[in-house]
């Protein structure tokens, strides 16, 4: 667990128009493929797959581990006691301290960290799920690394002002603080961020031939997305699997969908993807999502402020740690925010499956009459992207309770064969 992803995670949790037609333009009955009644692979595919999952499972457990420890070892080494020494011999000035001590620490953690990451990638290589060329993975982590450095740095400047100032309400206006800094960094993410790492297209340049079904799947929604929110991702420049998402609030909302998508999946299987991401762009998810992990993040900053004393009167002379406003407690309180974070972990995973399971339905209902056999459709894009993704078929539920964010595979299909109001004659969840 990189303090990237550390730092990445308590952000999160703190983290030319086109006119509706008013005649829907056919989509092409073009399932793709034998009829899916269950996720499954075929004994190749479910080999690597339960190889894939297997290894995943052991790497997360160590991942987790290693990251506790870690911080741990920074601490009981004194590390981070010294760097903040060094930082204290520079200068007098407390922004300048934090210039010189975050980005030591940062570097620090994240280049002992690196032999995780770099594993995942061999790991993507090895299984075809990733065509990534090494410098050119150095090279994304380069630039991951600089925003980091750059952002944390003015970041825990910042928060150690406010735990200077106020030691007993920190938690508190740390949380009201990084509100709207979350909002900002969602809404220019899209924008300034995404496009330093992958390559991004107007949908209607890449896919011509996409952008007449689309308009009809969003006049049966009723909804209006312009052409210039709609894009495609370069995807396959990097991994082989299927995606698309929704990122963005306001002026920066978009629809992305990778190219690998687009390429191999069927038109109509295209448009459910389209529908799903569709879907959480209908229902504000982001807003929602945005709104849920907030209040999680209170959460976790305040259960921070209650054990940090304790921690470090127990443990800080032995860390050389002199209080919590000292620049050397800042692993402990990483620690103690990953550590409730990891706790609370399940709760907002919970959320998002939920509102990945909202834009399921809402997929397979703006999809029903556009195209023949819209929930076969759905099942055979879901079979699709289990298979390039050698999605294992059972995982374990504690496992998909605990780390998933999405449903598993074999749901997914299950409740897309299933989901068939108009067929009992009752209402629409979403789409009327």
């Amino acid at each position: 667990m990189t303090l990237r992803r550390t730092l990445i995670s308590a952000a999160m949790l703190l983290v030319c128009s086109a006119p509706v037609l008013a005649r829907q333009a056919p989509v092409p009955a073009d399932p793709g493929g034998g009829q899916v009644s269950e996720y499954r692979l075929p004994p190749d595919k479910l080999e690597r797959a339960e190889g894939l999952y297997r290894t995943r499972n052991v790497l997360l457990i160590v991942e987790t581990a290693y990251g506790f420890a870690l911080l741990t070892l920074v601490l009981s080494l004194r590390v981070s006691a010294r760097f903040r020494s060094f930082a204290e011999r520079v200068s007098r000035r407390r922004v300048v301290q934090a210039a010189v001590f975050v980005p030591l620490l940062i570097l620090t953690i994240d280049v002992l960290s690196l032999p995780i990451g770099v594993y995942r990638q061999h790991l993507g290589l090895e299984y075809g799920l990733s065509v990534q060329s090494w410098p050119s993975w150095v090279w994304d982590w380069t630039k991951s690394e600089l925003i980091t450095l750059v952002l944390s740095t003015v970041l825990i400047w910042g928060f150690y002002g406010l735990l200077r100032r106020s030691p007993t309400r920190w938690w508190l206006w740390t949380w009201i603080a990084c509100l709207p800094l979350i909002v900002l960094l969602v809404f220019v993410t899209p924008v300034l961020l995404e496009p330093l790492f992958n390559r991004f297209e107007p949908l209607v340049k890449t896919q011509p031939q996409l952008m007449a079904p689309i308009r009809s799947v969003l006049a049966r929604g009723g909804v209006e997305i312009p052409d210039a929110r709609m894009f495609e991702m370069a995807a396959s420049e990097k991994v082989t699997t299927y995606n698309a998402y929704v990122s963005g609030i306001g002026a920066s909302k978009r629809v992305v969908v990778w190219d690998n998508t687009a390429r191999e999946l069927t038109i109509p299987q295209t448009l459910f993807v389209f529908g799903h991401e569709m879907g959480h762009y209908v229902l504000d998810h982001i807003w929602k999502r945005l709104a849920f992990l907030s209040v999680a993040l209170l959460l976790v900053f305040w259960l921070a402020y209650r054990t940090i004393g304790w921690v470090l009167a127990r443990w800080g002379e032995r860390w050389a740690v002199r209080a919590v406003t000292d620049w050397a407690s800042l692993p402990a309180l990483l620690l103690m925010v990953t550590l409730f974070t990891f706790v609370v972990q399940p709760c907002i995973l919970a959320f998002i499956r939920y509102q990945e399971h909202q834009a399921d339905i809402y997929g397979l209902e703006v999809l029903h009459g556009l195209v023949p056999e819209s929930s076969q459709v759905a099942a055979q894009g879901f079979q699709k992207l289990g298979e390039k993704a050698y999605a294992y078929p059972t995982p374990n539920r504690f496992l998909v309770f605990w780390t998933y964010d999405h449903p598993d595979i074999a749901s997914r299909v299950r409740f897309a064969l299933d989901y068939r109001p108009w067929d009992r004659g009752e209402a629409n969840a979403f789409v009327k």
